[in-house]
């Protein structure tokens, strides 16, 4: 009787397990994602809900400051907030629905008088590069009567100059142009410090925020915040005069752009409107001292000309986002089932908008990833690795724009060392790592060369990758050499630490030279491709002797009773490699599945913390779709519930759902790695990328460097210093510094990495002062070279000469704003007086002068 009693109990839950999956394929109930992506074109221009309602709290940038875009609704003379939490006194249109789609976040609003949908469109279509890289958000009213009587209705909406600085401190200038049939709208700083900040936690200061609408359709003014707010609560009104007060900072009355729309009497038919936001950066890269132009002005476009294209083709860009949207999700749903398809729609818009489009000198594309709420890092290979997926399905030439500048610098004469690059520099500023900067050899070798294959199997040849042939051929060397069984080294988990003898990154290698096998075979060299294909299977055969423990694989070949997510082993499935056998994958899927906590699998052994992007590739190694769906559903789960408002994170506590981590980042593209899985699937995406890409620019040779006054990397320097707040006056020339301590830089913590610190400092913050004399023909292009962990401000007699926030790993060029840099004449006296602030981690700080020149 106890066994039967079992038996029924056993059948029980395995029909609740199997009803509770099948309800997993069904559309879900509305889905609450954590942030809501608004207005998303790049690492600046994006805006984010982070509420549950719309109109819940203040819009905000990434980062979490406030980037304010407010609109209310006046319905037969009584407001309401559709969007943002002012003003306080008016209350809340009721919020009804969400859907966040690929390239459109839409909310529905109703009051059971009148309905609004509110969509936000960003015409991210991966087929129309063009389009793509356009930096343009549109933001459209639909209203309707749902009562059978007519209703006098109003818009208001206005776009804070916050999109345009880096603090509120900062003062900004605005305007008003006509541009065809828009009104359209501008502000900006008045400092205009062009690719004058980079690092992580950084809003943009240069270049200018724009909102259009038609003319003829609308009312707009300039001015301050609360007053429009006012005016348009109390009458639906807008000030006849633009603000003339200015420059003035933002904190300071917040300067808006400001549109009114009078719909008149509303029926059942609806009435839209529309508005553009737009950011013109002027330059978005600067690139071994070339600075790059946006994509979109390649050819001399300038903001009229943007805002006017996008308001023409406004009509066609809905119906075509309307129908990618659907097509992208049926198939999305047909992989993955109806919780995978909403969160990779929650993911498309992310991935693309946390990186930057340029052109190089040949008008080419180049599309450079930043590493967001990490350090800042631009075209980091091992956060390019984890977001190519949506590349390589939808996009070839996608894929190509974000691998040519890796592959260009890796054969340049500036990278000596026989593995793959891990980053570029700080974006956005592309230096290149001459010291080798954070090293991952084997990670980033292997991923280059997955990559590299996945490009080429894509397109049916190796075209691309030909030119770059010989440095493929020494990163498969390197593997073949040190990749079997890694030693101590990072890998791109390097949140965890160093690690040797590490199983998931001697699989990344494994597969690293079956993949460069492959091209071999691709490129009709069958001896080398049967000599690596034989390597790695050689490979896996050892490796699975040495990782085994029962019914998993071990986290590092000499730790039993460990184990890990094996989430690079999904290459092999992608790629057809078949290098391990699928027992492997299966044995895997079967202990992820008893090891799941609440809201996922952990990373490994250690924690329970997990990686979000790793996850669905560990999932996708899955054969039997209800075992994909068990690990993706606490994934779903976590997004749905958690309190932590950020854009999607790809790392929280499996445990908590209260848990935060590193959110914004490309490496959510990702996510579409499932669909790389479904051969007849990818083909049919990637085959619709038509574009025409002709000829990248020869990498431009990175700087020289010189240093004119050193600094103390290479011999020490003498600073005084302190780690008391000193006197307001603490910068100036003169000011008695006698009180504070003396030592040699560079100053920091042992350990952080880039540097190598002759005096200890460890307090929240360090002020610095040194004097000397500058000397003859310093150079025509000086540049303050700096290494800093955290915050950074740099004085010359008393005069702000630059900043960066965030961090950087080596040490960097900075350029001195003009005020500062007239001061530095030869023979002149000079105090330069440094202030670094620090929150966390590893810290230090460092400064000198050079002079930048090119290579010759």
């Amino acid at each position: 009787m106890h066994g039967m009693n079992s038996l029924r109990a056993l059948v029980l839950i395995t029909t609740i397990a199997a009803l509770a999956l099948t309800a997993r394929s069904a559309p879900p109930a509305d889905f609450r994602p954590p942030a809501v992506p608004l207005i998303t074109s790049d690492p600046y221009l994006s805006i984010w809900s982070e509420a549950d309602h719309l109109n819940d709290d203040v819009t905000r940038h990434w980062t979490h400051h406030p980037h304010s875009l407010i609109s209310l609704i006046r319905v037969d003379g009584k407001p309401f907030r559709l969007m943002g939490a002012e003003p306080k006194s008016v209350a809340p249109f009721p919020q009804q629905g969400l859907e966040v789609l690929p390239t459109r976040s839409i909310y529905q609003f109703d009051d059971g008088h009148v309905h609004v949908t509110m969509t936000f469109m960003q015409p991210a279509l991966p087929h129309d590069i063009d389009v793509l890289t356009r930096p343009i958000s549109y933001i459209t009213w639909s209203v309707r009567s749902t009562d059978g009587a007519q209703h006098a209705v109003q818009i208001y909406d206005s776009t804070s100059s916050e999109l345009a600085v880096m603090t509120t401190n900062q003062k900004v200038e605005w305007g008003k142009k006509s541009m065809g049939p828009l009104s359209a709208m501008f502000v900006g700083t008045q400092e205009q410090p062009i690719l004058g900040r980079m690092g992580d936690d950084t809003r943009i200061d240069w270049g200018y925020a724009y909102a259009a609408a038609d003319a003829s359709q609308s009312k707009s003014a300039i001015g301050d915040n609360d007053k429009l707010l006012d005016g348009f609560v109390a009458d639906g009104s807008l000030p006849a005069a633009d603000d003339a007060q200015m420059p003035r900072a933002v904190k300071d009355g917040q300067p808006v752009l400001a549109f009114t729309f009078d719909l008149g009497k509303v029926g059942a038919e609806a009435v839209s409107r529309h508005v553009t936001i737009a950011y013109d950066e002027i330059f978005s890269i600067r690139y071994f001292l070339k600075n790059l132009r946006p994509y979109w002005r390649r050819n001399g476009a300038m903001p009229a000309d943007l805002l006017e294209t996008s308001e023409k083709e406004y009509p066609a860009l809905v119906e075509r986002c309307e129908a990618f949207d659907k097509d992208l999700m049926a198939d999305l749903t047909k992989a993955g089932g109806a919780d995978y398809a909403k969160i990779a729609a929650l993911a498309y818009r992310q991935s693309l908008c946390a990186c930057g489009y340029a052109a190089d000198a040949n008008k080419q594309l180049l599309l450079f990833t930043k590493e967001n709420t990490s350090n800042g890092d631009i075209a980091t290979v091992d956060v390019i690795f984890p977001m190519e997926p949506i590349l390589l399905l939808l996009s070839p030439t996608l894929t190509k724009a974000s691998l040519v500048s890796v592959l260009d610098y890796s054969a340049s004469s500036h990278w000596k060392f026989p593995n793959a690059p891990h980053d570029l520099g700080t974006y956005p500023i592309v230096m290149g790592r001459d010291d080798g900067g954070e090293g991952m050899p084997v990670e980033e070798s292997g991923n280059m060369l997955i990559l590299c294959d996945a490009l080429a199997q894509s397109e049916g040849n190796t075209h691309f990758s030909d030119k770059y042939w010989p440095q493929l051929t020494q990163w498969a060397k390197y593997l073949e050499a040190y990749g079997l069984d890694p030693e101590n080294q990072l890998c791109t988990d390097d949140f965890m630490g160093h690690l040797a003898h590490n199983a998931n990154l001697s699989i990344k290698a494994i597969l690293g030279l079956a993949a460069y096998g492959d091209m071999c075979r691709i490129r009709g060299d069958m001896q080398n491709a049967k000599k690596y294909a034989d390597l790695a299977k050689a490979d896996a055969e050892h490796w699975m002797k040495t990782a085994d423990d029962g019914d998993h694989s071990l986290l590092a070949f000499d730790k039993p009773g460990t184990w890990s997510q094996k989430y690079n082993l999904v290459w092999d499935r992608i790629l057809g490699l078949n290098v391990f056998p699928p027992e492997v994958a299966a044995k895997e899927i079967a202990f992820y599945k008893n090891h799941l906590q609440q809201y996922g699998v952990p990373l490994d052994s250690r924690t329970k913390l997990t990686k979000t992007d790793w996850s669905v590739w560990s999932a996708s190694m899955a054969t039997n779709p209800q075992d994909f769906q068990a690990l993706i559903a606490p994934i779903y789960d976590y997004l749905d519930h958690t309190s932590a408002r950020s854009p999607l994170v790809d790392s929280y506590m499996t445990n908590n759902i209260k848990s935060d981590g590193m959110h914004a980042r490309p490496v959510v593209g990702g996510i579409f790695i499932k669909m790389l899985t479904e051969p007849a699937i990818w083909k049919k995406w990637s085959s619709g990328d038509r574009e025409k890409i002709g000829e990248w620019a020869p990498l431009p040779k990175p700087p020289v460097v010189t240093e004119i006054v050193p600094t103390s990397r290479n011999a020490p320097t003498e600073w005084r210093y302190t780690e008391q707040k000193p006197p307001a006056d603490w910068t100036k020339v003169g000011f008695d510094d006698s009180s504070w301590k003396k030592a040699n830089g560079p100053f920091g913590s042992r350990g952080t990495p880039g540097i190598k610190p002759k005096t200890q400092w460890k307090s929240d913050d360090i002020w610095l002062r040194r004097e000397f004399v500058m000397p003859e023909n310093p150079g025509n292009n000086l540049q303050f070279v700096v290494y800093h962990d955290e915050d950074v401000e740099i004085y010359i007699n008393g005069i702000l000469g630059g900043t960066a926030p965030g961090f950087n790993n080596s040490y960097t060029p900075i350029e001195i704003r003009h005020n500062a840099a007239e001061l530095l004449k030869p023979g002149a006296k000079i105090t330069i007086a440094v202030h670094c602030h620090q929150t966390e981690g590893g810290q230090g700080v460092d400064v000198g002068l050079a002079n930048v020149t090119e290579e010759k």
